[in-house]
């Protein structure tokens, strides 16, 4: 065996010995078994506050570093292709980094997503929030942005700079710039001002001028829309203007 043969063998050997070594971790984790959320009649079994409890818990768990293990068997995947009882209706940013199932540790058919970038509410978007509501029998909705979010700083650089952007991005973030708008002068963050006021848009319109689909059900308390805001360094999701 050559000298360089024997160096890079004997240094494959101690990278080999470092992978088995256990590794230290600054934060125990604990894992437990996650039930499927109720259901009756085949439609949720959760009222618009229990629906949100669940979520509030969950991401309560997520920030402890607790592993919940929702139910993905085999029984579990052939009950869900008879029928779908989702407890919420979320819309959520496209963002690789805000995924609904993991920030709340839930699982199969429990939460009906609708994701763009940007969290935006357009014709896809209602109809699929209508449709959740109306005919799954969800009886929450929540909006949520996150910090940093690409879409509304997009949204930000066309107010302030007159910036364009190629292809549908200027489609896409049109929506957006009222509440960039809105947000000006208000203290703090202007990008997490700008955020948090899309949302409250959002959630305005879904409560005042959406179809009667929702506004009847809102009315008489059946859903209730909230609304959401990620922070992806913490981990936190900070629920407001709930309603």
């Amino acid at each position: 065996m050559t000298k360089l043969s024997r160096r890079l063998f004997m240094g494959a050997t101690a990278t080999s010995a470092v992978a088995l070594l256990p590794l230290k971790t600054t934060a125990q984790t604990t894992s437990s078994r996650l039930p499927a959320a109720p259901v009756k009649d085949g439609k949720s079994a959760l009222s618009p506050d229990e629906a949100l409890q669940l979520l509030k818990d969950g991401n309560a768990a997520f920030l402890r570093d607790e592993i919940t293990l929702p139910d993905r068997s085999e029984a579990r995947r052939l009950e869900l292709a008879q029928g779908q009882a989702p407890f919420c209706a979320y819309v959520s940013c496209s963002d690789s980094r805000v995924p609904p199932e993991l920030l709340f540790g839930r699982g199969l058919g429990e939460l009906f997503i609708v994701r763009n970038a940007g969290n935006t509410v357009d014709t896809v978007a209602m109809g699929s929030i209508e449709y959740a509501v109306a005919e799954l029998g969800v009886p929450l909705v929540v909006i949520m942005g996150h910090e940093s979010c690409g879409a509304v700083k997009a949204a930000l650089a066309v107010v302030k700079d007159n910036a364009r952007f190629p292809g549908q991005i200027d489609n896409m973030i049109e929506p957006i710039i009222p509440a960039v708008l809105e947000a000006r002068g208000q203290e703090g963050d202007e990008l997490e001002n700008a955020v948090k006021q899309n949302i409250r848009r959002t959630v305005r319109t879904l409560r005042e001028e959406s179809d009667p689909l929702l506004l009847g059900p809102l009315k008489n308390g059946t859903i209730r829309v909230v609304g959401a805001y990620y922070h992806l360094q913490t981990g936190e999701v900070e629920f407001f203007d709930e309603g």
